[in-house]
This record gives C-alpha cells, structure tokens and sequence, in this order.
C-alpha cells in the first residue's frame, strides 16, 4: 500500500494529525515530515522529496497545503494522489505581506507566545465543545518548535508563489477540504482549486475552521478514506 506523506500547517507539528495517524497508521505506512528548517516553499519541497519514498500518497494543511503544491510541481510522477486541506495556491497578497512584517518583528523581541495567543490561533478554530482543549494543543505545538521556525515559516509563506498552473496540470486523485468556517482559507478558495483540478472532489467539514483534523477528527477522517480509496 502507497505510504503516506503528511505536511502541517504554521506552527503545527505531528499532533496536528494525531486523530488520522490512529485512524489510518495500522493499515499504512504513515511518514509526519516537518517543514521547519527552511525559509523558501520550493527548498521545503525539495528536501522533503529527498527523503520521501519512490511514489507515495500526500496530505497537506495549510502552510502545508501550500508545500504539497510545490511538490507536486517538482515531481507530479512520484505523487499517486494528493489531498489539500484548508490551504491556498495563490501567491501572497500584499497586505498579508504587511500584516507578517510586525509579528516576525515581535517574535524577534521574544513574545511568540503572545503573537500566537493574541494574533493567530484564535482567528483559526470554529466555536465548539473543542475549541479550548484544540487551541491549548496549538499554542504547545507552537512553543515547542520556537521562535525561529515562525520566521523561517513567515519568510517562507511571504516569497511564495502561485500554484494555479500546478493545479490545472495535475493528473491524480485529489481531495479538496476544508472547514466550514475557516476565515483564514475560506470555502471559496477551495471551490477555486477544486475547479482548477479535473476531477477533483471537494468536501466542506461542518462544524470546523482551520483545523478540521483536530476539530472534527471523525468526518476529516471519513473524507480522508474516501479518498485514499479512490
């Protein structure tokens, strides 16, 4: 069976798919490959094919998401099928450029926790029973990997480049999710790369934002295995 390849968003590591790693480890080889040490999507990309198998199956979220599309434009013949999730293929918008400019600044002066309290993970979760205990395991994940990993994530997300040709070209199974409620990647962009990709198949998680891995494990993982079934 075709491993597994999995990206995570911003500030996000392995936990981020702890509900998919239980749900699907003991039928497959699963592969978590952090994307923290680089600051460019297309060197991410490249060192992450380096040490991938021949040919696998690929799954990233957002920052993530973004990564999978570079790889996917590097090498399309290694990949069997991809899933993008609550993600963008566009090129970075200049206010958002501005807005990354003052939180690498104060990430620099040490206060990554407050930038992540205040300024980012609460804008990514839908209200539910889980918001509290998911935006607790984000701010872990985000402490743990440190201040330099946000900004070689932010410098990295700033530079790069739209992905639309990648997607118009790809050839593969391809899953298109998101939340419902995800203010950051709206269902309209996954709309767009869904229609971008031939044949690709969209589905929007009731009941999730950003995070639809953590806040609705059950259906993410349900769409996951329609797609790895496919």
């Amino acid at each position: 069976m075709t491993p597994l390849v999995l990206l995570p968003g911003m500030m996000c590591d392995a936990r981020l798919f702890g509900p998919q790693i239980a749900a699907f480890s003991g039928r497959r080889a699963l592969i978590y490959a952090p994307i923290s040490e680089r600051s460019s999507i297309e060197e991410l990309a490249s060192d992450i094919l380096a040490d991938a198998p021949r040919r696998f199956a690929l799954a990233g979220l957002s920052m993530g998401g973004i990564v999978a599309m570079e790889i996917l434009k590097q090498a399309p013949d290694r990949i069997e099928r991809i899933a993008l999730l609550d993600t963008n293929p566009l090129a970075e918008q200049e206010q958002m450029k501005a807005r990354r400019l003052p939180q690498m600044l104060a990430v620099k002066q040490g206060k990554l926790a407050a930038i992540m309290r205040d300024e980012m993970k609460p804008n990514y979760l839908s209200d539910g029973p889980r918001r509290g205990e998911v935006l607790d395991l984000c701010m872990d994940m985000a402490l743990d990997l440190g201040p330099h990993v946000f900004l070689n994530q932010s410098r990295a997300l700033m530079d790069r480049h739209d992905q639309t040709d990648t997607l118009r070209k790809a050839n593969l199974p391809a899953l298109v999710l998101c939340g419902a409620h995800d203010t950051l990647c709206p269902v309209s962009r996954h709309e767009l790369m869904a229609d971008l990709i031939p044949g690709a198949r969209l589905e929007v998680i009731d009941g999730a934002g950003h995070l639809p891995t953590l806040e609705q494990p059950e259906k993410t993982n349900a769409a996951l295995a329609r797609w790895l079934e496919d």
